[in-house]
């Protein structure tokens, strides 16, 4: 029933190979897609730029869903997110996204969506939405000069923590050493991506996207005092959920 594809990070060009695999999810040869910018401010440059990756070159029928600059009514948000096909979340903020969903009721919409077999993706911030919680430098956004990494909650449609860009940084604060020292704070395991990476979550299956050799996916978990990232296999077949899970 459900269809989740969580991105690491990377630019638009060159995940294209994701962004394709997305697409065919949908089982469609031009299905809705809905792009959320909620977390970029509703940045348009990125609205742009998921228009001409979905659209032109994908052959979607894309639409924007504006949550800062309006404030839809419930029946508007409802329209929106259950008719499409696929959703797609940006990145940016997501503190400041999650409490925005949460205040409109769009994380609610977004677990129906999931439920109907709707498509759900994103990058980053987009990334972190579908899972229990995640490692995210939203702090940045406030206090650019005096900030730290920060455990936000998202919609739990995923367990664990995930933390996204895993081998890349934030205001030359790297994201691999930090999440580490984090994941001594936490008992649940943590599903770290790295940019040019993503994982698909098919059901009770998933199976690693990896687009470059030195891109991948971790499964990051404290035993006793010691933190271990240990990569999480790739190949061509889904393999059940549960795995990750096993320590």
């Amino acid at each position: 029933m459900g269809k989740i594809v969580a991105i690491g990070g990377g630019t638009y060009d060159k995940n294209i190979l994701i962004h394709k695999k997305i697409v065919a999810l949908t089982g469609k040869p031009n299905p809705k897609a809905l792009y959320i910018p909620t977390a970029s401010g509703e940045n348009e440059n990125n609205i742009n730029k998921f228009k001409k990756v979905y659209g032109e070159k994908l052959k979607c029928q894309t639409d924007v869903l504006y949550l800062l600059k309006i404030i839809p009514s419930i029946k508007q948000l409802s329209e929106k997110i259950l008719s499409a096909d696929l959703i797609y979340v940006g990145g940016g903020n997501t503190l400041m996204m999650m409490k925005r969903w949460r205040f409109l009721g769009v994380d609610k919409l977004l677990k129906t969506a999931y439920q109907k077999g709707i498509v759900l993706s994103g990058i980053s911030a987009g990334s972190i939405c579908w899972f229990e919680s995640g490692h995210s430098d939203s702090m940045s956004f406030y206090h650019p000069n005096n900030w730290n990494y920060i455990n936000v909650h998202g919609i739990g449609l995923i367990k664990g923590i995930h933390c996204p860009h895993f081998n890349g940084e934030t205001m030359g604060i790297k994201r691999k050493s930090n999440f580490s020292n984090f994941m001594k704070k936490h008992s649940a395991m943590g599903i770290a991506i790295d940019n040019h990476c993503a994982i698909a979550f098919i059901d009770d299956k998933f199976k690693v996207i990896s687009l470059k050799k030195d891109s991948h996916a971790y499964r990051v978990y404290r035993e006793k005092d010691k933190v271990y990232n240990i990569q999480i296999p790739e190949g061509k077949n889904y393999i059940p959920v549960s795995s990750l899970y096993m320590i």
